[in-house]
């Protein structure tokens, strides 16, 4: 009798994933669907987990992405075998790239048939090995629970990032006994997350004998939920602080500790106290090259502190002295449980404020003949609401929002860093709102990189989506016209759009409202009366065609060698 109740218990193995997803708290998957799949999305239909149909794949890990950036849980993502799981790569090495939390499920072939080029069989393990944090391929159906339930653990800990789970369609069919709870057990995969004591004391030995200090703060320290400590640090000690891109938003832009973001198109303050501090306490960033813009030249003159959950990043690129490998949250809890004498720095502190007062973010404000985008930027953070989340896609616009717009808390900011993927701004958007439909959501994003993913403008109406999209008309491939116009004589290859879509006619054939401006005098009421409106709404402003980022670190030069400082 007990065996015949163990086979009235068997469940496919697509009910047994979604059982799977169910128990990890997964709210909604971001898919598409497709033959290898089916099994699985005709199970979906039945299930209390709905799926956001994006209209392309890469959308669906883009959504996915502004999701879990936005609420700081794993986004999920379906994806059919082939050329599915071939258009959902993109998502996954920007993923890996900002260390976000991805579950990507990939269709493949039956077991039978892998390796023998079958149709729509891909390599999808082979292809993501450099931009994963791990992978699996399901090749026995008793061990879905077991692979699901370390996906998401190895996914979440640590340094967070992407697992492609690799799903042979006989899996999805097969009947198994299977239950979705087991226990976890990875014993190679033990993330340190507690810093090391002595090097705690001996950094703050060292802060309290500093006379020029410096707290740099960068996405980790977001992704360990550490801003509350961060903040309290920077104030304890009252440390002039500089962000990265995906740092902005942990000290608010108007802290008066807080000296922007720093690196190429960092701001004149922030650059001049990389080069001059003389104590470095950098956590949760890995200097990339946009902030240190030449590695040999970067904080000379600095004792270099690197907290990071991955020591894989301490080291690496800028020499370290004290190398902390711990989570963000943790060890600024011991720095601020450890008492110390609070440095002598009020002459410090005074020269990179008032750097901050005489060098600012600038532009010409007099200008009446054309839209400056940065005032675009200006007057959108003044009129929308303090808590609204910011999403950009990638280029000129993004830049002006990380030096314009006054940012507030963490997470405000979703944005494309470190693989820099034009066409991310629209699917993030979307998977923002997805994770705050209580908050506002406007979305920065210029012709460019509109046109790439334009067409997720469909899923807005069938899924009460209210967000603006404020799309930065310059006629051109902004950054990359940018360089030409700056290192390559003037010489604009490709980089302007001689002819363009309305993109009006475009929002009403989506079913959304349109606004076009043009004209500076009208610019501010017309954005006040667009942003106000309900449900989604595209507002193209056309902006200058020749404007260009400033100030900017040139290639290769250190980081006080800006151009474009006033």
């Amino acid at each position: 009798m007990e065996n015949l109740k163990v086979q009235e218990e068997k469940m496919s193995g697509a009910r047994l994933l979604l059982e799977c997803l169910e128990n990890q708290g997964v709210e909604l998957i971001f898919g598409y669907p497709g033959g290898a799949v089916l099994p699985l999305f005709d199970t979906l239909y039945d299930e209390a987990i709905p799926n956001i149909l994006t209209r392309h794949e890469q959308g669906a890990v883009h959504a996915a992405q502004g999701y879990a950036k936005a609420t700081g849980k794993p986004g999920v993502v379906i994806a059919t075998s082939g050329p599915g799981a071939t258009n959902v790569v993109t998502g996954i090495a920007d993923a890996n790239s900002d260390s976000t939390p991805l579950i990507v499920f990939t269709g493949q072939v039956t077991t039978d048939g892998i390796g023998k080029d079958a149709f729509q069989e891909a390599d999808i393990l082979g292809i993501t090995v450099p931009i994963t944090k791990n992978s699996y391929q399901v090749r026995n159906v008793n061990d879905l629970p077991r692979i699901v339930q370390e996906a998401f653990h190895i996914a979440t800990t640590g340094r967070q990032g992407p697992v492609v789970i690799d799903l042979p369609k006989d899996m999805t069919i097969q009947q198994t006994p299977a239950k979705a709870a087991c226990d976890l057990h990875i014993p190679s995969y033990q993330p340190n997350t507690i810093p090391s004591i002595l090097q705690v004391q001996k950094l703050m030995q060292l802060l309290a004998q500093s006379r020029k200090p410096l707290l740099l703060i960068g996405g980790g320290v977001i992704y360990a939920n550490a801003e509350a400590e961060a903040k309290a640090f920077a104030h304890k000690y009252q440390l002039p602080t500089v962000s990265t891109l995906l740092g902005l938003g942990i000290l608010p832009t108007s802290d008066p500790l807080f000296l922007g973001m720093g690196g190429m198109h960092g701001s004149y303050a922030a650059n001049m106290a990389l080069t001059e501090c003389d104590l470095l306490i950098n956590v949760g960033c890995r200097f990339d090259d946009r902030l240190a813009t030449a590695p040999q030249d970067f904080a000379k003159e600095a004792i270099v502190a690197h907290i990071d959950i991955d020591p894989a990043e301490i080291g690496k690129i800028i020499q370290t002295d004290i190398p902390i490998v711990a989570d963000a949250k943790i060890c600024l809890e011991k720095m601020l449980e450890i008492a110390s004498e609070p440095p002598q720095i009020a002459d410090w502190r005074q020269l990179c404020q008032q750097r901050m007062v005489d060098k600012p973010f600038t532009y010409d404000r007099a200008c009446t003949e054309e839209i400056k985008p940065q005032k675009v930027v200006e007057l959108v953070s003044q009129i929308a609401q303090p808590d609204a989340i910011v999403v950009t896609d990638v280029g000129q616009h993004q830049m002006w929002v990380a030096q314009f717009y006054d940012f507030h808390y963490a997470r405000q900011l979703i944005t494309s860093g470190g693989l820099g993927t034009m066409g991310y701004g629209i699917p993030a958007a979307i998977g923002a709102k997805f994770g705050h439909r209580e908050k506002q959501v406007l979305c920065f994003v210029g012709d460019g990189g509109f046109q790439m993913t334009n067409q997720e403008l469909a899923i807005l109406n069938e899924n009460q989506l209210d967000i603006k999209f404020i799309l930065l008309n310059n006629r051109s491939l902004g950054m990359v016209r940018q360089w030409q116009e700056s290192f390559f004589n003037n010489r604009r290859s490709n980089s302007v759009f001689h002819s363009q879509p309305d993109f009006m006619k475009l929002a009403e054939a989506y079913g959304i409202q349109g606004v076009r401006i043009s004209e500076s005098s009208t610019l501010k009421a017309q954005l006040k009366a667009a942003l106000a409106m309900t449900g989604p709404v595209l507002i193209e402003v056309i902006t200058s065609l020749t404007e260009h980022v400033l100030p900017m670190v040139p290639p290769g030069q250190a980081n006080d060698q800006m151009i474009g400082v006033e």
